[in-house]
């Protein structure tokens, strides 16, 4: 596919065609990883992020989750309580 790159302030730009939007459901404000190999750009939307229960653990700190003060005793909202 030929595009045509056109001057915005200081920069030139290019547009991202349509097809590669919706098959990766990108929007205004997606961020994508932009890879050089010489005279070659590749453009990769990036999977979203899963997260580990032990990696997100591993940052607390002191490996604990912290005490929020009134926890217990707050009155359940949803059908947390059994």
């Amino acid at each position: 596919m030929l595009q045509t790159l056109r001057r915005a302030g200081g920069s030139l730009v290019m547009t991202v065609p349509k097809a590669f939007i919706e098959q990766n459901h990108l929007q205004e404000g997606s961020q994508v990883e932009l890879s050089l190999e010489g005279c070659r750009m590749t453009i990769e939307a990036p999977g979203k992020r899963r997260y580990k229960l032990e990696a997100l653990l591993a940052e607390m700190p002191n490996g604990k989750l912290p005490k929020i003060e009134g926890w217990d005793e707050m009155a359940p909202v949803g059908l947390e309580a059994l």
